[in-house]
């Protein structure tokens, strides 16, 4: 083969390097996640990450923003509109699952540093918050949507830490589905 003359073009680089990091994520976790280590990866030079991220925090807050598109997306499918208990324990479970599913991209979203100021990741967690407003919303119209929202979604968050770390037993999914809707059903039965 004769040697390359001209520059090399990957075509879609930030793609291949979110890819990249996706692909390490599932492998080492965070840990191992780093610009380097994502060029290596992508088959490019350790520079070349550089050109559509500052740092790897900024690396991160892509990671984060494509997570929370991913979630967003499983969590409609579950329920687009959830209405009443049962609909909401469903997404639960949904938002539950994707955490035990994707553990390492769960805690980039959520544990990790991220930039803020990111927009990608700014645009991200503002279509969550929505989301969640929007259950919200439909599941409880004459609630204050701020803090009810902020109190769902600090449940179903607490609940999937619980299996991420442990505490709870995660390795039989559809007994952590079952435990996730009977928690949720029991706290909105309560009230």
């Amino acid at each position: 083969m004769p040697p390359r003359t001209g520059p090399y073009h990957h075509g879609d680089l930030r793609a291949a390097c979110l890819r990249a990091a996706h692909e390490l994520l599932e492998e080492d976790g965070s840990a191992a996640l780093s610009l380097r280590a994502v060029a290596r990866r992508a088959g490019v030079s350790a520079t070349a990450p550089y050109r559509h991220f500052a740092d790897r925090d900024a690396l991160l807050s892509a990671v984060a923003a494509q997570g929370y598109r991913d979630l967003a997306a499983r969590l409609a499918a579950a329920g687009p509109a959830p209405r009443d208990a049962a609909a909401l324990a469903d997404v639960a479970a949904a938002y539950v699952r994707f955490a035990t599913d994707r553990p390492a991209l769960f805690r980039v979203m959520f544990a990790e540093p991220c930039d803020p100021a990111d927009p990608e990741r700014a645009a991200a967690t503002a279509a969550m918050w929505e989301y969640v407003h929007g259950i919200v919303r439909g599941a409880f119209p004459g609630a204050d949507p701020g803090p009810t929202a902020t109190a769902v979604w600090g449940l179903v968050h607490g609940l999937a830490f619980l299996h991420l770390d442990g505490k709870l037993d995660a390795t039989d999914p559809a007994a952590t589905d079952t435990r996730v809707r009977t928690a949720v059903r029991a706290l909105l039965g309560a009230g």
